[in-house]
C-alpha cells in the first residue's frame, strides 16, 4: 500500500522516500481501523446490495397519498413503462431464449431488476416496473414511522426539528433508503445498473450494465422527483452542495459495485472485462477528485483500491476492497455537507447533460 500511488492516469508510481514514512503511519492507522470493522459493521448498511422482500412491499398506492406529484413524475419514466413494454421487446425475448427462460416476467433473473414483486393473497405477483420500493426499500416496516410527524394532527410543516431527526433515524433503522443518505440510494441504483450476473451477460447477451451511468446526471433528469423542497408543487433541482456530495458518493458507490462485479467474474469474457474496465475508470475518477479535495473517507477508499488488482481469481481481495469502499462512501454521505467539495464543481455534469430519456 505504501510503495505506490496513482498518477493522473490511474497507474501506480513509486513514492519518494520523504513520503514513505507518512504512508507507513497511514498503514498503521488502517491496521487499527480494520480491527474495529466487526464492531462498526453492526451499525452500517449491509455490505451486499440490498434486495426487497415481496412480503414487505406495500405498492405505489401506499406512497401516493402523500407523494402524488412524485408518482406522476415516475409515470413518465422508463422505470414505470417497463411493466407494460419490456416483455414485448424482441431483444428481451432473445435474452430470455438464450438463457432458457420461459418468460421475461416469470424468472428471478429479469424480474429482480426490471419489476416490483408483492405478496398478494399468499402469492407473489408482479405489480409494477421499477417503482418507489425498488429504490427506497420495501415499506411495510417503515412507512408508518416515515409518515408520523409527531401527533395525529401534526403536519410536515409543524413537525419539530428534533422529531424529524428521530423520524428519519427510525425509518433508516427500519430499512428505508431515505434520500437523506445518498449512499443508500446510489447502491440501489447500481445493484441493477452494473448488471452483476455473469451468465446474463456472457450467455444471454445482456448489456454489462449501464456503463455510462453517473449518479448526478441520471438522477437529476427525468427521474428527479424532488417536490418536497418546494412544499410539494415544484420539482426542484438539488442544491450545489448536495450535487457535490451526490457526485462523489456516486463515484464511490459505482466503484464498489464494479469491484463486486469484477469479483464475480470466472472467465475473461464480456462481463468480467467490462466490470474491470469500469472499476479502472472509476478509480481514475476518484483519483481526480482526490487531487482537488481533502476528505478522509475519500482518501481511505483510494488507499484501498490502490492495493487491489483487477483480475480473475481475486474474488476475496476484490470483495474486501468493495466492502471498504462502500463503508467509506456511506461515512462520507453521512458526514459531508458539500461545502468543502466546491473545488470539484468543474467535474460535475451540466444540466444539459442530465439524462432525459
Amino acid at each position: 500500500m505504501c510503495s505506490a500511488r496513482l498518477d493522473s492516469s490511474g497507474n501506480s508510481v513509486r513514492l519518494p522516500a520523504s513520503a514513505f514514512a507518512s504512508c507507513q503511519l497511514l498503514a498503521v492507522a488502517w491496521m487499527v481501523a480494520f480491527s474495529t470493522l466487526a464492531n462498526r459493521a453492526a451499525a452500517e448498511p449491509d455490505a451486499a446490495f440490498v434486495r426487497y422482500d415481496p412480503a414487505e412491499v406495500m405498492g405505489d398506492q401506499a406512497c401516493a397519498k402523500c407523494h402524488d406529484h412524485e408518482i406522476q413524475q415516475w409515470k413518465g419514466t422508463p422505470h414505470y413503462e417497463t411493466f407494460d413494454t419490456l416483455h414485448r421487446r424482441p431483444e428481451a425475448k432473445e435474452i430470455a431464449k438464450r438463457l432458457g427462460l420461459r418468460s421475461v416476467k416469470r424468472n428471478d433473473t429479469c424480474v429482480q431488476c426490471h419489476y416490483t414483486r408483492q405478496l398478494v393473497d399468499e402469492r407473489v405477483r408482479i405489480v409494477a416496473g421499477v417503482s418507489c420500493e425498488s429504490c427506497h426499500g420495501a415499506a411495510k416496516a417503515w412507512i408508518t414511522l416515515h409518515s408520523d410527524y409527531g401527533s395525529p394532527n401534526a403536519t410536515k410543516e409543524s413537525e419539530t426539528p428534533e422529531h424529524r431527526q428521530q423520524r428519519v433515524e427510525q425509518s433508516l433503522a427500519a430499512g428505508m433508503n431515505n434520500p437523506v443518505n445518498l449512499y443508500l440510494l446510489a447502491r440501489q441504483c447500481l445493484a441493477c445498473h452494473t448488471a452483476p450476473d455473469e451468465k446474463l451477460v456472457n450467455i444471454g447477451g445482456h448489456k454489462a450494465g449501464s456503463t455510462e451511468f453517473e449518479l448526478v446526471s441520471w438522477s437529476q433528469g427525468m427521474v428527479r422527483h424532488n417536490f418536497l423542497a418546494s412544499g410539494g408543487q415544484l420539482n426542484q433541482p438539488s442544491s450545489p452542495e448536495r450535487l457535490r456530495v451526490m457526485y462523489v458518493v456516486g463515484v464511490m458507490a459505482d466503484l464498489e459495485a464494479s469491484l463486486r462485479a469484477t469479483a464475480l467474474a470466472t472467465e475473461k469474457q464480456t462481463f468480467g472485462i467490462t466490470a474491470a474496465q469500469r472499476a479502472a475508470r472509476l478509480k481514475k475518477r476518484l483519483y481526480e477528485i482526490g487531487q482537488l479535495v481533502d476528505n478522509q473517507h475519500l482518501h481511505q477508499a483510494l488507499d484501498i483500491v490502490m492495493a487491489v488488482q483487477l483480475k480473475l481469481n481475486n474474488s476475496a481481495a476484490l470483495s474486501g476492497a468493495a466492502d471498504e469502499v462502500g463503508w467509506a462512501a456511506n461515512a462520507l454521505a453521512q458526514s459531508e455537507s458539500g461545502e468543502s467539495l466546491a473545488p470539484i464543481d468543474s467535474l460535475l455534469p451540466s444540466p444539459q447533460q442530465y439524462k432525459v430519456r
